[in-house]
Protein backbone atom coordinates (compact mmCIF):
# COMPACT_ATOMS: atom_id res chain seq x y z
CA UNK A 1 0.00 0.00 0.00
CA UNK A 2 2.70 2.53 0.88
CA UNK A 3 4.95 2.03 -2.62
CA UNK A 4 1.25 2.24 -4.23
CA UNK A 5 2.40 -0.05 -7.45
CA UNK A 6 -0.32 0.21 -10.07
CA UNK A 7 0.63 -2.86 -12.39
CA UNK A 8 2.85 -5.19 -10.64
CA UNK A 9 4.67 -6.41 -7.19
CA UNK A 10 7.83 -3.94 -6.10
CA UNK A 11 11.06 -5.42 -6.52
CA UNK A 12 11.58 -6.51 -3.11
CA UNK A 13 11.88 -9.53 -0.75
CA UNK A 14 12.12 -9.90 2.40
CA UNK A 15 14.08 -12.77 3.20
CA UNK A 16 14.75 -14.54 7.01
CA UNK A 17 18.23 -15.14 7.21
CA UNK A 18 18.79 -19.22 7.52
CA UNK A 19 20.18 -19.22 10.50
CA UNK A 20 17.81 -17.63 12.58
CA UNK A 21 16.39 -19.20 15.37
CA UNK A 22 12.16 -20.19 15.89
CA UNK A 23 12.14 -17.06 18.48
CA UNK A 24 13.78 -14.55 16.07
CA UNK A 25 11.53 -15.79 12.97
CA UNK A 26 8.41 -15.18 15.03
CA UNK A 27 9.55 -11.72 15.82
CA UNK A 28 10.23 -11.21 12.02
CA UNK A 29 7.01 -12.57 11.82
CA UNK A 30 5.28 -10.26 14.33
CA UNK A 31 7.24 -6.96 12.94
CA UNK A 32 5.86 -7.83 9.56
CA UNK A 33 2.58 -7.87 11.04
CA UNK A 34 3.14 -3.91 12.83
CA UNK A 35 3.92 -2.95 9.62
CA UNK A 36 1.04 -3.97 7.80
CA UNK A 37 -1.28 -2.81 10.47
CA UNK A 38 0.41 0.31 10.36
CA UNK A 39 0.35 0.97 6.51
CA UNK A 40 -3.46 -0.42 6.80
CA UNK A 41 -4.36 2.29 9.92
CA UNK A 42 -2.84 4.96 7.78
CA UNK A 43 -3.69 4.30 4.22
CA UNK A 44 -6.35 6.00 2.52
CA UNK A 45 -9.54 3.80 1.25
CA UNK A 46 -9.13 4.73 -2.28
CA UNK A 47 -5.75 3.84 -2.20
CA UNK A 48 -4.73 0.90 -4.27
CA UNK A 49 -1.59 -1.38 -4.80
CA UNK A 50 -0.72 -4.94 -5.91
CA UNK A 51 -1.50 -8.36 -5.41
CA UNK A 52 -3.00 -9.86 -8.11
CA UNK A 53 -4.10 -7.25 -9.03
CA UNK A 54 -5.21 -3.67 -7.59
CA UNK A 55 -6.40 -3.97 -4.37
CA UNK A 56 -7.29 -1.59 -1.72
CA UNK A 57 -6.56 -1.57 2.02
CA UNK A 58 -9.21 -3.78 3.02
CA UNK A 59 -8.01 -6.37 1.06
CA UNK A 60 -4.52 -6.33 1.90
CA UNK A 61 -5.50 -6.58 5.70
CA UNK A 62 -7.60 -9.64 5.37
CA UNK A 63 -4.66 -10.92 3.21
CA UNK A 64 -2.31 -10.35 6.24
CA UNK A 65 -4.92 -11.77 8.58
CA UNK A 66 -5.05 -14.82 6.25
CA UNK A 67 -1.75 -15.48 6.05
CA UNK A 68 -1.06 -15.71 10.05
CA UNK A 69 -4.21 -17.50 10.90
CA UNK A 70 -3.29 -19.78 8.03
CA UNK A 71 0.14 -20.28 8.51
CA UNK A 72 -0.22 -20.67 12.36
CA UNK A 73 -2.29 -23.49 11.75
CA UNK A 74 0.06 -24.89 9.57
CA UNK A 75 2.73 -24.95 12.37
CA UNK A 76 0.60 -26.01 14.98
CA UNK A 77 -0.40 -28.95 12.97
CA UNK A 78 3.17 -29.61 12.07
CA UNK A 79 3.99 -29.59 16.06
CA UNK A 80 0.78 -31.93 16.82
CA UNK A 81 -0.58 -28.95 18.99
CA UNK A 82 -4.17 -28.54 18.71
CA UNK A 83 -5.06 -25.10 17.89
CA UNK A 84 -7.94 -23.59 15.99
CA UNK A 85 -8.39 -20.04 14.06
CA UNK A 86 -10.75 -17.49 16.35
CA UNK A 87 -13.64 -17.50 14.07
CA UNK A 88 -14.55 -13.60 14.36
CA UNK A 89 -10.94 -13.39 12.55
CA UNK A 90 -11.76 -15.95 10.07
CA UNK A 91 -14.92 -15.01 9.20
CA UNK A 92 -14.00 -11.23 8.44
CA UNK A 93 -11.20 -13.12 6.17
CA UNK A 94 -13.95 -15.30 4.73
CA UNK A 95 -16.52 -12.45 3.72
CA UNK A 96 -13.64 -10.84 2.25
CA UNK A 97 -11.50 -12.71 0.21
CA UNK A 98 -14.29 -15.82 -0.47
CA UNK A 99 -17.24 -14.21 -2.01
CA UNK A 100 -18.90 -17.72 -2.97
CA UNK A 101 -17.98 -19.31 0.50
CA UNK A 102 -20.34 -21.99 1.43
CA UNK A 103 -21.74 -21.25 5.03
CA UNK A 104 -20.83 -22.52 8.06
CA UNK A 105 -18.26 -22.33 11.01
CA UNK A 106 -15.81 -19.75 9.61
CA UNK A 107 -12.36 -21.66 10.68
CA UNK A 108 -13.28 -24.93 9.13
CA UNK A 109 -14.83 -22.96 6.39
CA UNK A 110 -11.35 -21.16 6.14
CA UNK A 111 -9.41 -24.08 6.24
CA UNK A 112 -11.43 -25.75 3.26
CA UNK A 113 -11.37 -22.66 1.09
CA UNK A 114 -7.45 -22.70 1.59
CA UNK A 115 -6.97 -26.32 0.90
CA UNK A 116 -6.29 -27.28 4.12
CA UNK A 117 -9.02 -30.03 5.02
CA UNK A 118 -12.18 -31.22 3.89
CA UNK A 119 -15.11 -29.47 5.10
CA UNK A 120 -18.37 -31.87 5.74
CA UNK A 121 -18.76 -33.75 2.22
CA UNK A 122 -16.47 -31.35 0.60
CA UNK A 123 -13.10 -32.91 -0.42
CA UNK A 124 -10.25 -31.53 0.49
CA UNK A 125 -9.50 -28.32 -2.48
CA UNK A 126 -6.48 -28.60 -4.70
CA UNK A 127 -6.33 -25.27 -6.22
CA UNK A 128 -8.04 -22.09 -4.85
CA UNK A 129 -7.47 -18.48 -4.63
CA UNK A 130 -8.75 -15.67 -3.35
CA UNK A 131 -10.06 -12.80 -4.49
CA UNK A 132 -8.38 -9.72 -2.70
CA UNK A 133 -8.57 -7.46 -5.61
CA UNK A 134 -12.09 -6.76 -5.09
CA UNK A 135 -14.86 -4.95 -3.18
CA UNK A 136 -16.91 -4.65 -1.26
CA UNK A 137 -14.74 -2.96 1.91
CA UNK A 138 -14.72 -5.18 5.50
CA UNK A 139 -12.75 -3.28 7.60
CA UNK A 140 -10.00 -5.70 9.13
CA UNK A 141 -7.35 -3.51 10.27
CA UNK A 142 -8.50 -3.84 13.80
CA UNK A 143 -8.09 -7.76 13.26
CA UNK A 144 -4.68 -7.01 11.68
CA UNK A 145 -3.46 -5.93 14.91
CA UNK A 146 -5.10 -8.20 17.03
CA UNK A 147 -3.65 -11.21 15.14
CA UNK A 148 -0.04 -10.19 15.39
CA UNK A 149 -0.84 -10.23 19.39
Amino acid sequence: MAGRPADGYLPFDLRVRADASPVEVLSVAAAAAGVLAAVVDTADPDDRAWHWGPCDPAGFAAMGVAEILLHTHDVTRGLDLSWSPPAELCAGVVRRLFPDAPAGDPAPVLLWLTGRAPLGELPRRTAWTWQAARGPDVDLSRAAREARG
